[in-house]
């Protein structure tokens, strides 16, 4: 073989193994690189029409004061197994679901006042629409299953006013976010509808420890989420005897994306 063979050779060989470190970095093997939490939680906040800008800053404002509460704040100095994960995203309709404050990492006092300022000071990104509680639930699915965290308990928190009216089935997207072992629960904000608490019952939650609170209307808000948080965050999970290896490798046996693909 000629020398400029040979090199034409090496440069080549050279060039796969940039590409192969390049690939490996930016498409790491599912489950890698995942730090563990107690709890990943998402919280999503109802934009919907029947949502007015005072209504909406009464939900900001009561997110915000929950997270400075003494008691939602005793509750996260309580976590073990690295803290909690959280984000917050607003929803309305099938075509609208946002981040607000994306995935954070909650492990000291001072983690979660931080956390409450920048909720607090969140604009609005959605202004109006119907209720598509499938499509938020979805959205939210979609983002425990890709973000950078995993954790032992795995929460969606939806808040709300009004029962579905748009989007995808709700029944199908609940089994399928039950079925990643996922746990759903309600606020049920009664301004509107004051059954609402039983249809979040009955078509809403799920899941172990499921639970639904209730909201006499938006000046409500701050208590009932401060409630609602702290009993989420002091949750166990099921399988206390198991060890956190043992949680990550039973939820990294089934990719995100095959899982998803169920979701109508």
């Amino acid at each position: 073989m000629r020398i400029d063979q040979i090199a034409r050779l090496a440069r080549q060989i050279c060039l796969l193994l940039v590409m192969f470190v390049i690939a490996r970095g930016v498409f790491p093997a599912h489950g890698q690189d995942r730090q563990l939490v107690s709890l990943e939680l998402v919280l999503l906040v109802d934009v919907s029409a029947s949502v007015n800008e005072a209504e909406f800053r009464l939900q900001t404002g009561g997110l915000a004061a929950a997270f400075r509460s003494a008691a939602v704040l005793d509750a996260i100095r309580g976590l073990a197994s690295g803290g909690m994960a959280i984000c917050v995203v607003q929803w309305a309709d099938h075509a609208h679901q946002q981040i607000s404050v994306d995935w954070t990492l909650l492990r000291r006092e001072t983690d979660a006042l931080r956390l409450a300022e920048r909720i607090a000071a969140m604009p609005r990104r959605i202004h109006g629409g119907h209720t598509a509680l499938g499509d938020a639930l979805a959205f939210a699915l979609n983002e425990i299953n890709s973000n950078g965290y995993s954790g032992l308990r795995r929460v969606i928190d939806l808040s709300g006013d009004g029962r579905a009216n748009d989007g995808r089935s709700l029944s199908r997207v609940r089994e399928d976010v039950l079925g990643n072992g996922i746990t759903i629960n309600g606020l049920a904000i009664l301004n509107e509808l004051p059954l609402l608490e039983g249809y979040f019952r009955e078509q809403l939650i799920g899941g172990n420890g499921a639970f639904v609170l209730t909201a006499r209307d938006y000046s409500d808000f701050a208590r009932a989420m401060s409630h609602k948080l702290e009993r989420e965050i002091r949750s166990k999970p099921v399988a206390r005897n198991m060890s956190p290896d043992a949680v990550i490798e039973a939820r990294a046996s089934v990719a995100p994306q095959t899982r998803l693909n169920s979701i109508p």
